[in-house]
């Protein structure tokens, strides 16, 4: 039977601030498991590939944002403690977060990062009750590339059941050293990637589904971030997206490849999001 709303606690005590897990459940039945912590505007935390709130992107950021936001994180569909459908189609992820949005029940703040800053894009392209959103190094494809040969292959991978090859595959596909990857292969971070792989292709479809035309339907005041120790192609696409956005702003950050200092970054979203809206 499906759940209305946020009716269904995983554990844990009621609180002002609330972590513990909660589920509620998307348009197609999915369930989708969510957490809530801190005070303030409601901020809402979009992972990246790979990751869930059992192994987040966002464990130095959260902390550091609970004292001024009302922070919500969610397990994307097929991973952690939420559910997953039979097909996927980049819609449901954007149902998804209208579930979220609509528990919180007025316009939120929403940070992405990777491609969870490319679902941000989707959701806010599609009307959502977004206030404003900031990103953190979306991922483009080229524009009239076709079908990415990344996608393809990890659906294979996937298909076939070899999981731990199809996490290998992603990582040195998006750069990272093959040195890194031979070293995280074995760690718990691997495994827990490895359980959640199928999620990679996901991540690709919404990059294939992203394109001038969804830019430029998405009108809510944005703040597009790079690291500036991040490759060319990745501060290239954020200063794309920022370019093709009606209403984009493009920051560098001082970081690493693909990630920046939690510290900076939270003081440039405090500052970002709690400043008046430009005229």
């Amino acid at each position: 039977m499906a759940l209305n709303r946020a009716n269904h606690i995983i554990g844990g005590e009621g609180t002002t601030n609330m972590t513990e897990t909660r589920i509620t459940n998307s348009a197609d039945g999915t369930p989708i498991a969510f957490e809530v912590a801190g005070v303030g505007d409601p901020i809402v935390l979009v992972e990246p590939a790979g990751h869930f709130r059992g192994f987040s992107a966002f464990d130095e950021l959260r902390p550091l944002l609970t004292d001024r936001f009302t922070v919500y994180s969610f397990d994307r569909r097929g991973r952690g403690d939420s559910g997953d459908a039979s097909v996927y189609y980049p819609s449901r992820e954007v149902e998804d977060l209208a579930v979220i949005l609509g528990i919180i029940e007025r316009p939120a703040f929403v940070y992405g990062y990777s491609s969870g800053a490319l679902l941000a894009l989707h959701c806010a392209a599609k009307g959502l009750p977004i206030q404003k959103l900031a990103l953190l190094e979306p991922p483009l494809q080229a524009p009239g590339s076709g079908p990415d040969p990344l996608t393809q292959e990890l659906a294979v991978l996937v298909g076939e059941g070899r999981y731990a090859d199809a996490v290998e595959y992603f990582h040195l596909s998006i750069g990272v050293p093959a040195e890194h990857v031979t070293q995280m292969q074995g760690s718990e971070a691997f495994e827990k990637m490895t359980v959640i792989a199928p999620t990679l292709v996901y991540d690709c479809r919404i990059s294939e589904a992203t394109d001038a035309e969804l830019l430029g339907a998405v009108h809510v005041p944005t703040l597009v971030l790079d690291s500036q120790g991040s490759t060319d192609n990745l501060t290239g696409w954020a200063a794309s997206v920022a370019r093709q956005l009606p209403n984009a702003t493009h920051r560098s950050l001082p970081g690493q490849w693909h990630s920046g200092d939690s510290n900076v970054l939270a003081a440039a979203l405090v500052k970002y999001f709690q400043e008046p809206n430009r005229s």
